[in-house]
């Protein structure tokens, strides 16, 4: 189709298109000489960074929320701040500060970062792959940038910095396709609030559902998690929160909390996201967002019925 394209503009003597910037990265999302290096890096930070504390840390689960896009704010707001300096007169050491705090704020996000993608799916990863290369690129020539003012090399370090700068740019496009449009970091579980009218909703019979082995069922548009134990029927969505892996084909764990508590949780079957049956709350990430859970109650017909909780 593309040939056909190009030889009806070349017959027509007509210019080809530009190329727009988002075709550029829905193509590197296709870009399967990218998987490689891909999937040697990950499963070297799966093997580095196990699950615990630190890892959910990075994945930014006690905020509730990625840590890595806020970060990058940091680093991208200093080094535009300097590149503006830079086209003012005596702002030099202010400029050096501004680099030197941007460089200082790529250690987080880089990290964050790398602990968000190493989780993500083989597409996603690709896009991910080059957006770092490009701010690896920038904090790179940041670097130099620094270090050639402090050497009494203004006019060259503005240099290196305004190229740093393209680098940045082009990284963050790429970093904005891979949440927007591939939604990276988003929250893939269904949104219940929206989908589900108020009041109780009849679910399936109890009789139905296997003691201590999860199900999957529906209720209208939702996929639900369904699990009956000894202390009732815990429903979930089924979707996890992190990239929408089918819950009722997790397996299930227990875990103690800080306080001696222990608690039934689920663990998603692709990246190993942690919650509670009983409230949908995050134990473990990647995911940071609670998992939407549901009140149950049987009615004397033995009828499963089902409402969200508030």
């Amino acid at each position: 189709m593309n040939q056909r394209v190009n030889k009806i503009f070349r017959r027509r003597s007509l210019p080809l298109p530009t190329p727009h910037p988002v075709d550029l990265a829905e193509g590197l999302e296709h870009t399967r000489a990218l998987d490689r290096p891909a999937r040697a890096i990950s499963r070297t930070i799966r093997e580095v960074l196990r699950p615990g504390p630190v890892k959910d840390l990075l994945h930014g689960v006690p905020a509730g929320h990625p840590a890595h896009p806020p970060l990058t704010d940091v680093s991208v707001g200093c080094w535009i701040s300097a590149g503006v300096l830079d086209l003012l007169p005596g702002t030099e050491r202010a400029s050096e500060v501004l680099i030197a705090a941007g460089l200082v704020g790529a250690v987080p996000t880089t990290l964050t970062g790398l602990a968000d993608w190493s989780v993500l799916h083989p597409e996603q990863q690709r896009v991910g792959l080059v957006h770092a290369l490009g701010t690896a690129t920038a904090s790179a020539l940041y670097l130099a940038s620094l270090i050639t003012r402090r050497r009494g090399r203004t006019a060259a370090g503005k240099a290196l910095g305004y190229t740093g700068f393209t680098f940045l740019m082009a990284g963050a496009y790429l970093g904005g396709h891979l949440a927007f449009r591939q939604g990276a970091g988003a929250n893939h579980a269904e949104p219940v609030a929206h989908l589900v009218p108020l009041g109780w909703h009849d679910l399936c019979t109890a009789d139905e559902l296997p003691d201590g082995w999860p199900v999957h069922r529906r209720l209208g548009y939702i996929s639900l998690f369904v699990l009956r134990t000894q202390d009732g029927i815990h429903v979930l969505a089924d979707r996890c929160a992190h990239l929408a892996g089918p819950l009722h084909q997790g397996r299930m764990v227990t875990e103690t909390d800080a306080d001696g508590v222990t608690d039934l949780c689920v663990v998603c079957p692709w990246h190993g996201s942690t919650f509670r049956v009983s409230d949908g709350s995050v134990v473990h990430g990647p995911a940071t967002g609670r998992q939407p859970a549901f009140e149950t109650r049987v009615t004397e017909h033995g009828i499963v019925q089902v409402r969200p909780k508030v």
